[in-house]
């Protein structure tokens, strides 16, 4: 097939996640996925739709196509306004497993005044914490969000948590 040909595939699969039949939709995100990569720029695209049922299908095929090109916008979902959304995204990140832990931490630096996020933050390293590993990063911070005051203490924990990442990546 035809990078042309592609790409109008992507775009009607794209409009069928507007679909208001439910395994049209699904029948849609599953096409998506199995194009793979090439879908991934029109998927973040719709992380900016205002149907939350495009937003939630997005989100879920870029879970399983799992680029890491995604994590940022994933990231960025974790606060979005429905909490189908935020849930999705979350294990849409846990998918992506490490890839998307560096995006992850620089917003509870950055924003961890907000709960959504915080909230979604904890699903995600709850399912990526390995406290039996000495070297695990993600348990500190998972605490720090069960802190009294996760506001205050989860931005300390996730720029120790980042700083220690960033050093073990870059010997």
């Amino acid at each position: 097939m035809s990078e042309l040909a592609v790409s109008n595939k992507i775009e009607s699969l794209m409009a069928g996640l507007a679909s208001r039949d439910r395994r049209a939709r699904r029948q849609a995100r599953e096409t998506l996925v199995a194009i793979g990569q090439p879908s991934v720029a029109s998927l973040l695209t719709a992380l900016n739709d205002p149907n939350q049922d495009v937003r939630w299908e997005a989100i879920k095929a870029l879970g399983e196509i799992c680029d890491p090109a995604a994590a940022e916008a994933l990231v960025k979902s974790l606060e979005d306004e429905a909490v189908e959304v935020r849930w999705r995204a979350a294990e849409s990140l846990i998918a992506l497993r490490y890839e998307g832990l560096i995006p992850l931490l620089r917003a509870l630096i950055q924003r961890s005044d907000s709960i959504r996020l915080r909230e979604r933050a904890h699903q995600v390293l709850h399912s990526l914490a390995e406290p039996s590993d000495p070297n695990d990063l993600v348990t500190p911070v998972l605490k720090a969000l069960e802190d009294v005051e996760p506001a205050m203490v989860a931005p300390v924990a996730a720029s120790t948590a980042l700083r220690k990442l960033t050093a073990s990546a870059n010997p």
